[in-house]
């Protein structure tokens, strides 16, 4: 569902007149058992809210602040590639519900590029939702039979000698790309490289940007 489709979104009772919102019948079987789950006291709203904003932590800027880091610091970037989890776990993102996750270091040589073949298996604590693009069955397809087109159509032109690896997410793997650093971004702190790193740029379609993007 989308986020910013209104008829989703229940109205609050706080004794007050609102404009009722028509909901979908799938939505109000979820409301319904919401009410029910609390009435039950089963989950209490306290419970509902600890999960929305979890929910809601899950974003893009977890990836970026990990690619960041790993360019800054060789360190952390060997422990993000050999053991993903207990990287993200140093900077304070919760990865344990992947069941296993790696990271795939693009070169001047081989880029890499991530899809999920049969639906939208995705590194959703790193990157929050996945694009609608992400979930297509053109972007499933086009990804396995022709990496670069799709790429190219992302502005990501790539020389004959360079060498592009397609990796299908399953139920059981996730990917993260380390896209390479931009060049002449010595200058800039750890938290303006994050700024480089775009959602597109962590599934592989994409480069990092290569200058900082207007505030």
């Amino acid at each position: 569902m989308s986020d910013s489709d209104d008829t989703t979104k229940a109205p609050q009772d706080h004794g007050h007149d609102h404009p009722k919102h028509e909901l979908s019948y799938y939505a109000k079987r979820i409301y319904a058992i919401r009410d029910l789950l609390l009435e039950k006291g089963v989950i209490t709203d306290k419970d509902i809210q600890s999960q929305v904003e979890y929910q809601e932590a899950r974003s893009p800027a977890n990836g970026a602040k990990l690619v960041a880091r790993a360019w800054v610091d060789p360190a952390f970037k060997s422990r993000l590639i050999g053991d993903p989890k207990a990287a993200c776990a140093e900077m304070g993102i919760d990865a344990t519900s992947i069941n296993e996750f790696v990271v795939l270091e693009n070169t001047a040589k081989v880029r890499h590029v991530v899809v999920c073949t049969l639906c939208s298996c995705y590194p959703r604590p790193i990157l929050g939702r996945p694009p609608d693009w992400y979930k297509s069955f053109n972007y499933r397809q086009r990804a396995v039979n022709d990496p670069r087109g799709v790429m190219q159509e992302f502005g990501l032109e790539l020389p004959d000698d360079v060498e592009v690896r397609v990796h299908d997410s399953t139920a059981d793997i996730r990917y993260l790309v380390l896209p390479m650093r931009p060049e002449d971004t010595e200058g800039l702190s750890e938290t303006e490289l994050a700024r480089l790193v775009t959602r597109d740029s962590m599934i592989g379609v994409m480069d990092a940007l290569p200058t900082l993007p207007p505030s």
